[in-house]
């Protein structure tokens, strides 16, 4: 709970500038948009290395898992290595989305024992406001990292789990709010909300110019939905990513959270599950 979730851009370009940087990871992707390598070769920041969230921070899609299940950890840390992710040294993520993507890295890792990932606040935005200078091209891989993964380092749970704390916790649902309330469903079986779950879109997490919120904001908005009273808090979203971009608000805000990485995509696929719909839990 201590740890830091993010690093500022003044942060970062000092410390690409020193003699030990950190590992730089760009994790450039959006819902529907499959070009994430090519927008990643037209700019990204010195240094970084491009991380595919579908093919590396996902294992394959099923209806039972949803559409980015957690992979297995013995198969990313190859690619882990090869961004150059070695013991003891830190890592920073970012992507052209306000995190939103990058923060299914930024979880991952964390969930796999990496001591200390950080969020590049306000993302790639941020860093072209600074007017710093930006590389174009495919670069060759860093030298080869030796980090070792081990799951558990943060919680997870299943459909079964994320049930439960709808009704015995709280249970936040980190989709837009038309989704939520059932109005729209571009991607998944059934449109409509886990009953119990509470909306709180992750968009909200971030001010205009897509750095997070203050830790009092943030405080402030997950205990008008109940955090505070909660013993427990978990939180889902479409396929889980962008859930883990609520758990680093939640951290920043004070509070831990659960991860259901099978999110709205498993459950709705399960016939057996019902939905509800419309603004009430």
């Amino acid at each position: 709970m201590s740890r830091r979730v993010t690093t500022t851009v003044p942060e970062l370009a000092g410390l690409l500038r020193s003699a030990q940087p950190p590992v730089l990871l760009d994790v450039r992707w959006a819902l529907g948009d499959p070009y994430g390598r090519d927008h990643y070769a037209d700019g990204h920041i010195p240094g970084a290395v491009y991380v595919d969230l579908d093919t590396e921070l996902a294992a394959p899609a099923s209806p039972e898992r949803g559409r980015h299940p957690l992979p297995d950890l013995a198969e990313l840390q190859e690619p882990a290595r090869r961004w150059g992710i070695g013991s003891g040294r830190p890592v920073v993520v970012y992507d052209d989305l306000g995190n939103t993507a990058a923060a299914r890295a930024w979880w991952l890792l964390r969930y796999a024992g990496v001591g200390e990932v950080t969020l590049l606040d306000g993302a790639l935005g941020a860093w072209r406001m600074a007017g710093l200078p930006l590389e174009s091209g495919i670069p060759a891989d860093p030298a080869p990292g030796d980090v070792v993964l081990r799951a558990g380092a943060l919680p997870i749970t299943d459909t079964d789990g994320a049930a439960e704390l709808a009704v015995s916790g709280l249970l936040l649902d980190a989709r837009a709010g038309e989704r939520y309330r059932g109005e729209v469903e571009p991607v998944d079986p059934r449109a409509g909300h886990i009953p119990g779950a509470v909306s709180a879109p992750t968009g909200e997490n971030l001010t205009a110019d897509g750095t997070f919120r203050s830790p009092e904001e943030l405080r402030k908005r997950f205990e008008e939905r109940g955090a505070g009273a909660a013993s427990r808090i978990g939180v889902y979203c479409g396929s889980g990513v962008t859930a883990a971009h609520q758990i680093a608000a939640l951290e920043i805000a004070g509070f831990e959270a659960t991860l259901f990485p099978g999110s709205w995509s498993a459950w709705s696929a399960d016939p057996a599950r019902p939905a509800a719909k419309g603004d009430r839990p």
